[in-house]
């Protein structure tokens, strides 16, 4: 019997934190240590690389996810192994697992089998406290709008016009919509309003984008978090919680440094979704590991139409990042399942049907392509797959000039990716990647959704209602039409309806609602029925989660 993740885990041999950090050349003083196996990496030092130069940047990313599985995150830390193998200095840059997909449907998210990052239960779970204070930093602004209003409301701020939410980092459709401030005069005026997950906050957003804290600070103030009657923005710093916003994230902000369990360098900072965020690791931890590391090896959320792109147009054009190459993930399960197999029927040889969900894969080599970015696929096998099966992906990807790897890195660790590490090296260092946003930044707002549904999801068109096109017309013309788009939409599939596999082309995408993100600086465009609080399912990943007799945690993984 295989041994589980978390079992795996238990059994590594984890070096000091000191030690990782000198892998990196981290002087041990400059590491705020949180026990002896992870740490935060001080801002003097972070400081002090300003004038170092970059490494190459590897974007990881896969195909459309399914119940089958993809391993992104396995193939991120992976290949991070393998690039260490082969004696290249390399680090790993991945986000932090919310708590919501923990106990909801997911579990964790720490990469898997001999290809983890550890102490896996402690990046499940509190890990370093980051995402708490995202939260607290949140819903302090939360209290802070209805205690002004409570208090005679001097900025006038109508109660009908707030957008800024609360928000929570476990998944409860119950408060999706609710109703705040019930109980009589002393509890403020009631209204209307609801919660995300914390993951999906803007300030989430902003934590993930900021280059330092006074551009934390700054980002905080210019969040628009409702308007008056007359449509007048008000802002946080209108409110006076900027300051104190940001000393809530002060310790937050300095990135996490933990290892994989071959004791290579890996940061794990910032988590925002990328169905309803943008979906990568925060820029400061990116940014220092690009001049600590030669090579270093990221990943964006869920499939390349959402975290890839949104890690290009949005993280790369914000932070000036040029990727050298990258990986896009796929299984012979997964592409089975696009091509039609049900769940139950994946453990039957059915090359036919991978040839048939090929062309969810060729749509993200190609999404990735328009980029300017060079790419390889990493074809992530499990024990089940035959030969005929992976040699029809070798045979018909080769055909659009792409090569495919095999890697069985779960399984085998860094020995099992190995040839992937050598051909990600000989892409980056190869001076093939041109890259260029899929838009420009002077274009309108919904041209840019417009451009996003045609060029990565196959659509015909964006469609959105007159009121939805009149806020973009307006936020342009108070000078925010710059900003890049951030697309929320099913991760499960191309088109906004999650049932529809493979690479369905010309259909609609229709844009419900529209939000400004002023302070993270993009534009959130929510498409179809996405929700920004997901819900638990039938049987929620919680129900199996415990503590044995030793008070060891069980079913994490």
């Amino acid at each position: 019997m295989s041994k589980s993740d978390i079992e795996i885990a238990r059994e590594a041999t984890m070096q000091p934190i000191a030690e990782i950090g000198d892998k990196l050349d981290i002087p041990v003083e400059s590491l705020l240590q949180f026990g002896s196996d992870k740490a935060k990496v001080s801002y003097n030092f972070i400081k002090s690389l300003e004038d170092k130069p970059d490494g190459k940047l590897i974007l990881v990313t896969a195909i459309t996810p399914t119940p089958a599985g993809e391993g992104k995150t396995t193939t991120t830390v992976g290949l991070g192994d393998a690039l260490n193998r082969i004696g290249k200095k390399a680090a790993i840059c991945i986000r932090e697992p919310s708590l919501g997909p923990c106990f909801g449907m997911k579990g964790g998210a720490a990469g898997g089998g001999y290809a983890q990052v550890v102490p896996m239960e402690d990046i499940n779970l509190h890990f370093t406290g980051d995402i708490h204070a995202i939260t607290a930093a949140h819903n302090l602004m939360s209290a802070l709008i209805d205690n002004h209003i409570h208090w005679g409301n001097d900025l006038a701020i109508d109660a009908r016009r707030i957008d800024w939410r609360r928000v929570i980092d476990i998944n409860d459709r119950a408060l999706r919509h609710v109703v705040v401030s019930l109980g009589g005069p002393p509890n403020g005026f009631p209204r209307e309003t609801g919660f995300d997950i914390s993951v999906a906050s803007e300030v989430m957003a902003i934590f993930c984008l900021a280059t330092s804290l006074a551009d934390l600070e700054r980002r905080l103030g210019n969040i628009v978090i409702g308007s008056t009657s007359d449509g007048a923005a008000i802002t946080v710093r209108d409110l006076s919680g900027d300051g104190a916003m940001a000393v809530l994230l002060k310790d937050a902000l300095m990135p996490n440094l933990v290892q994989t369990l071959e004791n290579n360098p890996a940061f794990v900072h910032g988590g925002p979704f990328a169905n309803i965020a943008h979906g990568c690791n925060s820029v400061i931890a990116t940014d220092a590991a690009l001049r600590l590391a030669d090579y270093v090896v990221t990943e964006a959320g869920f499939g390349a139409d959402l975290g890839a792109e949104k890690f290009f147009d949005i993280k790369c054009r914000k932070a000036g990042l040029e990727p050298a190459a990258a990986v896009v993930v796929a299984t012979v399960r997964a592409l089975k399942m696009h091509g039609g197999v049900a769940a139950a029927d994946l453990a039957a040889e059915n090359s036919d049907a991978v040839a048939k969900g090929l062309a969810n894969l060729r749509r993200h080599i190609a999404n990735v392509e328009k980029f300017g970015v060079p790419v390889v696929v990493a074809v992530n096998r499990f024990t089940a797959d035959t030969d005929a099966e992976v040699a029809v992906i070798e045979q018909e990807v080769a055909r659009d000039g792409v090569e495919v790897i095999e890697c069985t890195h779960w399984a085998d660790g860094s020995a099992g990716i190995e040839a992937l590490a050598h051909k990600v090296v000989e892409l980056a260092d190869g001076g093939g990647a041109a890259f260029k946003p899929i838009y420009p930044d002077d274009a309108g707002l919904f041209e840019k959704i417009d451009t996003i549904s045609r060029e990565m999801y196959g659509a015909s068109e964006a469609i959105a209602d007159k009121a939805v096109r009149d806020r973009l017309r307006q936020w342009e013309g108070e000078g925010y039409g710059h900003f890049p788009v951030c697309m929320a939409k099913t991760q499960y599939s191309f088109s906004t309806d999650p049932k529809l596999k493979g690479a369905p082309s010309d259909h609609v995408v229709p844009i419900r609602e529209v939000r400004l993100s002023a302070g993270a600086e993009f534009v959130v465009a929510i498409c179809g029925d996405i929700m920004t609080l997901p819900g638990l399912p039938k049987v929620p990943a919680a129900n199996n989660i415990r503590l044995d007799e030793n008070g060891l945690v069980e079913g994490l993984f």
